[in-house]
């Protein structure tokens, strides 16, 4: 019979719950404010990477399609740190390209270990440390089998410990390439590197020879070669189609041909493996052919382009031959399409866990973005305050009218008692009344022809229909001209409203062609690198929205007020001149 877990287990599960809860929540070192979690994903649905592999070299890209905060990192990226799933475990990385203001970073990572499979390995990335020293390690990225590494730019560097630089270097360099800069080669341009013991084929531990080629046209040519004189192992191109080649010192050659030709214009990753008596051409990670070869122990230099037309990117050498897996995994990290490395969230270290979505999004907008937010903080401000200055002028106007009113129904027979009797008191009692102003101005006018008749009783003045029609064409000016300083500025508020959303539509518009360019250039195709910044755009139509709604409310409200007051003062009119009609008869 099965017997219910005791009290004692309960704690037991609850003290490991909480413990492992407490290490996901670790962070590495305090002086770091933030990090950024990478996964590596070798399933058959993402990299297809079947087998584990040892110290793989992955290319980390960071743009704006998935890493937004350059401006929390130093401006040169100096506060990088890498450490792996154990969130204790610092690793090897160094930085090939760093651009804060373009929001492009090319980061090498070395993996001790990548578990192929179908599952997936964890690193994290910290930044966030303005104090923080470079911890870039560049012959560290790579292990002691890594005899060649060219990153390219100004000159090509080796960035292996072995230090293999090159001493023939007429190729176009600082070209544009798949992964920052290339060389570029005209077809008799060629790169040539001396012999050296760390460019030795030994037959038992074989050699591995890769690059990124894009070929401008199907022409004979080699891409990467290493050669005594007489003995040549080569990565090439054929007609179009890649080549690994094997010569031996008899001048025998064996290749490994790929049976489709390349794509001319089109980045590939073409890999020679050479071990076991055999010679495999890969591309893009993939076995394309494979030959048998009696491979001989030889020391060489190094040539690049030669004969070739078109560009090249990363190319690097290995001592040893690379499992398939291992040479799989290079290429799948470090193309623009890059299944292998999926970027994950960012978290801060305050909270130790990740940041509110409203903030991320905040974070994720662009100067573009924040520019058209801007423009429409000062619209809203504007506006705003057209709206509270507008309610107590409108508000001020109901106080003076109805104390007018208050003091025009208490007279009686003469409707210019008023006029005469009030003190500057009175009128500054009533204040901006329209009514006011719509009274002393019809008197005025009424005064005016009354005083004209001197010589006529006082209880026989009269008021002709002219100059009735006079009196109330200056009661409709002023009623006018009232109703223009009321809706003074209104205008603003219509601006507003229809402008703001259009303006927001605009950031929105541009923040997403900026986060698909980014996505194109990173080569992120993913969720996680496009929903990012599509949310930052969308900052921008909520911010025009933002100003747009209140405005609507508030002009509509302001509206609804003036017409009353306009409705009041025409009122007053009919009944003011009628009352002068009746009194001056």
């Amino acid at each position: 019979m099965l017997r219910r877990p005791s009290g004692a287990f309960y704690a037991a599960f609850l003290a490991l719950s909480l413990f492992a809860a407490s290490d996901a929540l670790a962070w590495w070192n305090d002086s770091w404010s933030f990090r950024k979690e990478i996964t590596l994903d070798a399933s058959a649905a993402a990299a297809d990477v079947p087998e584990t592999s040892a110290d793989v070299p992955v290319l980390i890209r960071l743009s704006l399609a998935n890493f937004s905060y350059f401006a929390d990192a130093k401006p040169d990226g100096t506060d990088f740190r890498f450490l792996a799933a154990d969130d204790k475990t610092p690793l090897k990385f160094h930085i090939e390209k760093y651009d804060s203001q373009a929001q492009i970073a090319l980061v090498w990572l070395r993996l001790p270990q990548l578990t192929g499979g179908g599952k997936t390995d964890k690193v994290f990335l910290y930044y966030g440390n303005k104090d923080g020293k470079d911890a870039a390690d560049a012959p560290g990225s790579y292990d002691g089998n890594q005899a060649v590494v060219y990153h390219f730019g100004t000159t090509p560097v080796d960035s292996s410990s072995f230090k293999n630089e090159p001493q023939e270097l007429p190729a176009d360099m600082l070209v544009p390439a798949l992964i920052g800069q290339g060389a570029h080669f005209a077809g008799a341009q060629k790169i040539v590197t001396p012999a050296n013991p760390s460019l030795r084929l030994d037959p038992s531990k074989g050699m591995t020879l890769s690059a990124w080629a894009k070929a401008d046209a199907a022409d004979r040519a080699s891409l990467v070669s290493l050669s005594d004189g007489t003995r040549e192992l080569a990565l090439s191109l054929a007609g179009g189609r890649a080549v690994a080649r094997w010569r031996d010192a008899s001048g025998r050659e064996v290749a490994a041909t790929q049976p489709v030709a390349l794509a001319v214009g089109e980045w590939h990753h073409l890999a020679l493996r050479a071990a076991s008596g055999k010679v495999t051409l890969l591309v893009d990670g993939v076995v394309a052919a494979q030959v048998d070869a009696a491979l001989q122990d030889m020391t060489g230099g190094l040539t690049l382009g030669n004969g070739f037309t078109g560009d090249l990117d990363e190319v690097q050498v290995s001592n040893v031959a690379r499992s398939e897996s291992w040479i799989k995994a290079a290429a799948r990290s470090q193309g623009m399409d890059a299944p292998l490395v999926v970027y994950g969230g960012d978290a801060q270290k305050e909270s130790g866990a990740d940041q509110s979505y409203f903030a991320s999004t905040l974070r994720n907008v662009t100067v573009d973005g924040w520019v058209i937010i801007g423009v429409l903080g000062v619209m809203f401000f504007a506006s705003v305050l057209i709206m509270i200055f507008k309610i107590i002028y409108l508000n001020r106007i109901a106080a003076g009218n109805a104390k007018f009113l208050e003091a025009y129904h208490q007279m009686r027979d003469d409707p210019a008692v008023l006029e005469k009797t009030a003190t500057e008191a009175d009128a500054s009692a009533f204040g901006i009344s329209t009514l006011w102003r719509l009274y002393h101005h019809g008197m005025a006018e009424t005064l005016k022809r009354l005083d004209s008749q001197r010589n006529v009783q006082a209880g026989q003045r009269v008021l002709s229909g002219a100059s009735i029609e006079a009196i109330r064409a200056t009661l409709d000016a002023t009623q006018t001209r009232s109703a223009q300083g009321m809706t003074s500025q209104m205008v603003w508020l219509t601006i507003a409203i229809s402008g703001g959303p259009f303006l927001g539509l605009l950031g929105t518009v541009v923040g997403v062609m900026i986060t698909f360019a980014a996505i194109a250039a990173a080569g992120e195709v993913n969720v996680n690198a496009i929903a990012p910044g599509t949310a930052a755009a969308l900052v921008a139509t909520v911010a025009g929205l933002g100003v747009a709604i209140p405005c609507l409310f508030g002009y509509n409200y302001l509206n609804t007020r003036i017409k009353d007051v306009t409705t009041d003062m025409r009122v007053f009119i009919d009944e003011f001149v009628t009352r002068l009609a009746e009194t001056y008869s």
